[in-house]
C-alpha cells in the first residue's frame, strides 16, 4: 500500500474560491502559491512546453515501483487554470505515478502565463542536467526564439558559458540520421558496456563536434558511416574531416613532349616493361625502367647484354 505524501486538497486550501484564483492579483492566491496540494491525475495534462522528448519506459517502472512503496517523495509542479492543472516540471513523477495506479499526487502550484511556463519548464529540465544533447539544443533555442532571448542571456539564465550555448545549437545543423544518434547518446554512456566493464560506446559528443567541421550534409554522413563501421577515435575523426575539408594539392606530373613520350613507349615495349624518361631544363636526365620480381629483373638484365 503506498504511502500517502502529506498535502491537502485544494478545496481545504481555499475553499469556495478554488476555481477563481488563477492569477498572482486573484483573492486566495497568497494562500495557494508556494503550497503543496493533492491533485488527481486526471485533472493534469502534460506540459506542452516540455523540452524532454525521450522518456526510458524501463526506468519509469522502476520509478513506479518505488512510488508505489514509498509514495511520492518530491511533489511535481503544476500551473492552475481553472480547475485543470499543466504540469510544469516532474514528468516522470506524473507518468509513473499513472503507471502506479494512483488517484492523486502531491503538488506545488504555481500562477503563470505560457511565456514563465515555457521558461520554468525548460530551465528546470535544463539545470537537472538529463536531457539529451538535441533536446538541450533544442531548448535553447526556443528560449531565443519564443523568448526573444539573445544567446547571451541563454548562457546567463542556465548558468552556462555562452560557448557551450552556441555548440550545444550548433548541432541543430546536423543530418537527423546524426542528431537521432546524439539523442540516444546518454542512455548508450549508461548502458553499453562489455563483460570488462569498458564502455563500447562509437560515437561521441566529441565526435559530433568534429563532424561540424565538414562543409555538406554528404561528407558528415559518409564521415559518420566510417566512424560506427570502424570505431575511429576522436582525433581520427578530426583528422578525416580536416582531409576532408582541405583535401591535400595533387602536383600535377609536367606533360612530356611527343618525343620522350614516343620513346619511353618504344623502350618499353622493347623491354616488356613500364619505362620513365625524366629529363631536366639543360637536357640531362634518367631513365627508369620498373620491374616487379627477380625474374623480371633477370630478364630485363638479359635484354641489356643483348
Amino acid at each position: 500500500m503506498a504511502k500517502r505524501a502529506m498535502g491537502k486538497g485544494l478545496s481545504a486550501i481555499l475553499g469556495d474560491e478554488v476555481a477563481k484564483v488563477n492569477k498572482v492579483t486573484d483573492r486566495g492566491a497568497d494562500k495557494l502559491v508556494g503550497s503543496v496540494a493533492m491533485i488527481r491525475l486526471s485533472s493534469i495534462t502534460t506540459n506542452p512546453f516540455q523540452p524532454r522528448s525521450n522518456f526510458d519506459n524501463d526506468a519509469l517502472v522502476e520509478l513506479a515501483q518505488s512510488i508505489s512503496e514509498l509514495g511520492i517523495i518530491q511533489p511535481i509542479t503544476v500551473r492552475k487554470n481553472g480547475m485543470q492543472f499543466e504540469l510544469i516540471s516532474g514528468e516522470r513523477r506524473f507518468r509513473a505515478s499513472q503507471i502506479a495506479g494512483l488517484e492523486e499526487i502531491p503538488a506545488y502550484v504555481r500562477l503563470a502565463d505560457d511565456r514563465h511556463m515555457l521558461e520554468l519548464a525548460i530551465v528546470e529540465n535544463l539545470q537537472r542536467e538529463d536531457l539529451d544533447p538535441i533536446e538541450m539544443a533544442y531548448s535553447c533555442k526556443r528560449m531565443m526564439d519564443e523568448l526573444g532571448l539573445t544567446q547571451e542571456k541563454v548562457a546567463s539564465r542556465l548558468g552556462k558559458g555562452r560557448s557551450t550555448i552556441t555548440n550545444f545549437l550548433r548541432l541543430l545543423k546536423l543530418p537527423a540520421i546524426i542528431q537521432a544518434e546524439l539523442r540516444d547518446l546518454n542512455r548508450n554512456e549508461s548502458h553499453d558496456e562489455n563483460a570488462d566493464g569498458a564502455s563500447t560506446v562509437v560515437f561521441t559528443m566529441g565526435h559530433a563536434r568534429a563532424l561540424l567541421n565538414l562543409p555538406g550534409e554528404n561528407e558528415q554522413i559518409e564521415l559518420y558511416k566510417r566512424i560506427l563501421k570502424n570505431g575511429l577515435s576522436v582525433r581520427q575523426t578530426e583528422a578525416f574531416a580536416k582531409e576532408v575539408k582541405q583535401p591535400k594539392a595533387v602536383q600535377q606530373k609536367p606533360k612530356k613532349e611527343a618525343g620522350v613520350a614516343s620513346l619511353e613507349s618504344q623502350l618499353g615495349g622493347y623491354f616488356e616493361a613500364p619505362v620513365a624518361i625524366n629529363l631536366n631544363s639543360k637536357g640531362k636526365g634518367k631513365i627508369q625502367i620498373s620491374f616487379a620480381s627477380d625474374e623480371d629483373l633477370q630478364r630485363i638484365i638479359s635484354k641489356l647484354n643483348d
